[in-house]
């Protein structure tokens, strides 16, 4: 009787909708009950929560994904939303123009060449230094750059979620125990490190640590769309 009402209700795509809030909000009540550790950090929570479901259930991802679709879809106008708290903060965007560009083409230059660095060190394939490039940049542009300069998308698609859990948790307090107190720093390399995970994280800081970061985001993507056929070329890197 329940394996059968099981079977029923797995194949609906609104189980798998309600799992997927269901899951977040316990990572969040789970993070506010913490006093906002970052190790209790929701969406990490809430995919190890979702994988465990998965496996137990013997769930193919296929079928959790026409449920969660529709959070998916937002995804778009939710960076899109990102523009708001940018726009509000635009006069202090204007006044750090030349540091934004300076940490921008640092930070994206640091992020590609410690991955590769990294990987080879501990004896990864050139085809796996390859898909670890852009490991900073927002999931669906980093898996088309991977798959341009010979990466795999797919191995570049957990890498970039676990770079931005990884950011998430780990920034905040990092930047913390350097004495950075400026919202518009801390979200700047939030978002160049751990994209929109991180960015999501900085938004809990404040209005202007999310703008900021969100401003990385788009401005990450672009540059490390230009610099990493680049630097795999002058690395020698090849599949």
């Amino acid at each position: 009787m329940l394996t059968g009402i099981w079977v029923y209700l797995a194949a609906s795509p609104l189980l798998w909708l309600t799992v997927t809030l269901a899951v977040y909000l316990a990572g969040h009540w789970l993070f506010r009950r913490s006093g906002g550790r970052a190790f209790f950090n929701p969406v990490a929570l809430a995919i190890t929560l979702l994988v465990l479901i998965l496996l137990l259930t013997g769930t193919p991802y296929s079928t959790y994904f026409k449920g969660a679709q529709f959070i998916h879809f937002l995804l778009g106008p939710a960076t899109v939303a990102l523009a708001i708290p940018l726009y509000l903060h635009w006069e202090r965007v204007r006044q750090l123009f030349l540091p934004i560009v300076v940490g921008l083409l640092t930070g994206s230059i640091t992020a590609i060449l410690s991955a590769i660095g990294l990987a080879w060190l501990l004896g990864g394939s050139p085809r796996t230094l390859l898909s670890l490039v852009p490991k900073s940049v927002t999931t669906p542009v980093a898996m088309g750059i991977a798959e341009k300069i010979g990466g795999l998308p797919s191995l570049t698609a957990v890498i970039v979620i676990l770079t931005g859990v990884a950011g998430a948790v780990a920034a905040p307090s990092l930047l913390n125990r350097l004495h950075i107190q400026d919202d518009a720093v801390k979200g700047m390399a939030i978002g160049v490190a751990a994209h929109g995970i991180g960015t999501a994280r900085a938004l809990q800081i404040s209005s202007l640590a999310g703008a900021f970061a969100g401003l990385a985001i788009g401005l990450n993507a672009l540059l490390t769309t230009l610099l990493a056929p680049l630097m795999v070329r002058l690395l020698h890197l090849t599949p």
